[in-house]
């Protein structure tokens, strides 16, 4: 499994889709951080997490298109599927591999914030009172945790659906269907009578369990949400591979 990591974490740098997918994660970051914080003169990171979660559903298929797209383009799934490693360790090597450049990402980009975090001193410094002024530590943590889970659950999906198709482009586009699909939910969730197509869709949706991690609290059932997404669409791209490799 850790060759295979070795080998994707390489070859995001090999070609340029991982320049081009850090390269907009870090600018559209910067931007969305601008127009949150700054322009607005708050201290309420959540916006900004939030909008974070918006262009990671754009985002990350990048990451994912190729994973096993390329390899059945370019008549190297074979080799993968001779190879001395099993199945499993070949789609967690994969996935790993995008989960790093992801989550690097991700913490590279919390640079953003680091002004505000100053102000924040400066100010509880010069406040006369006992009240709480500036950014909220809780809260960015708890944001910070909660795009970390959402991600691993995007990056399994579009991990899957490039294990269905060998053209990358098709990837890329049902991925972002995908994502924006579980992301929009909660929206219609608010404008819907019907209590129980309302359940079905705060079951699907991804953001409606973000809310708690957007208050500064860590939510252990979000939490086993995301892991089972992710470990689900993990399990069934190993079956996939599983029956090709036997079919």
């Amino acid at each position: 499994m850790f060759a295979i990591f070795k080998k994707e974490l390489r070859a995001y740098f090999i070609n340029p889709v991982g320049y081009v997918y850090v390269g907009i994660f870090l600018a559209a970051s910067a931007l969305i951080c601008a127009f949150t914080t700054y322009q607005q003169a708050s201290y309420d990171a959540s916006g900004y997490f939030q909008f974070l979660l918006l262009m990671m559903g754009v985002l990350i298929p990048l990451l994912t298109m190729r994973l096993f797209s390329e390899e059945r383009k370019t008549r190297t799934e074979q080799l993968l599927l001779t190879a001395p490693v099993s199945i499993t360790g070949m789609v967690l090597g994969k996935y790993f591999a995008a989960l790093a450049l992801f989550g690097a990402s991700v913490l590279v980009s919390c640079i953003n914030l680091f002004p505000l975090v100053s102000y924040s001193i400066i100010e509880q410094s010069t406040a006369t009172s006992d009240v709480h002024v500036g950014l909220v530590g809780g809260q960015v943590i708890g944001c910070l945790c909660g795009v970390l889970m959402v991600g691993a659950a995007f990056i399994a999906i579009g991990l899957f659906i490039s294990s269905l198709t060998e053209s990358q482009l098709s990837a890329a586009v049902v991925t972002i269907a995908v994502l924006m699909v579980m992301m929009l939910t909660n929206f219609f969730n608010s404008i819907i009578n019907s209590a129980a197509v309302r359940t079905v869709l705060n079951w699907i949706s991804i953001l409606a369990r973000f809310d708690r991690f957007a208050l500064g609290m860590f939510d252990f059932s979000a939490v086993l949400y995301y892991v089972s997404i992710a470990g689900v669409f993990i399990f069934l791209t190993v079956r996939i591979y599983d029956k090709r490799r036997w079919g």
